[in-house]
């Protein structure tokens, strides 16, 4: 018996080990950017780090490092943060930045932010009817003449309406799953219809 179990051992302890991602970046260069550099470039400042598997603790912590060094307090860099910190699975410091997004509701009438803030806590914090009520809320917001916006680029972009359902409906169709694999999957997505 002994002899038959060797080579699984052997092959085992030979096994390469798992390699940590490389979570490393450039701090100065970092803080040397504004707010729309470093938070709103698609392909800058923070999020190539947040799209590296593995990196989405570091990703946060880049963010709060930024914000402080800044002193800005702009809530999307909360939501960004806590974003990162859910992908992370550190889901209390998720849950805490995301509760610092809130706007006045005179403020949000118009989009729903607040409803998709609170679906994506009742997400985390598994409460299914709370993510219920939002999404139901949130359908209620009413849909503006104008559903575009044009990037600094100059790239118009067609807003689905209202902003965010899809994300709440990927975290009811995708209840049992965490945060990381809920958000924005494709297996996770309304079913067609389901809108």
């Amino acid at each position: 018996m002994l002899s038959s179990a060797l080579p699984l051992v052997l092959l085992l302890q030979s096994a390469p080990p798992a390699t940590e991602p490389d979570c490393s970046y450039d701090l100065d260069a970092m803080l040397a950017l504004d707010q729309q550099a470093f938070d709103q470039d698609m392909d800058g400042g923070w999020r190539p780090l947040g799209q590296r598997d593995g990196c989405e603790a570091a990703a946060a912590e880049l963010i709060r490092e930024w914000r402080h060094a800044k002193r800005a307090h702009g809530s999307i860099l909360y939501w960004h943060e806590g974003q990162m910190r859910a992908f992370a699975g550190q889901t209390e410091q998720a849950i805490a930045l995301f509760n610092l997004t809130y706007t006045a509701p005179e403020e949000d009438a118009d989009f729903g932010w607040n409803h998709y803030v609170s679906g994506s806590i009742a997400f985390l914090t598994r409460d299914r009817e709370r993510l219920a009520r939002s999404i139901e809320a949130l359908k209620t917001v009413p849909e503006p003449e104008e559903t575009s916006f044009t990037t600094p680029d100059g790239v118009v972009i067609q807003m689905d309406w209202p902003p965010n359902l899809n994300v709440l409906e990927a975290f009811d169709h995708c209840w049992e799953k965490t945060y990381r694999e809920a958000y924005g999957t494709p297996e996770c997505a309304a079913p067609e219809g389901d809108a």
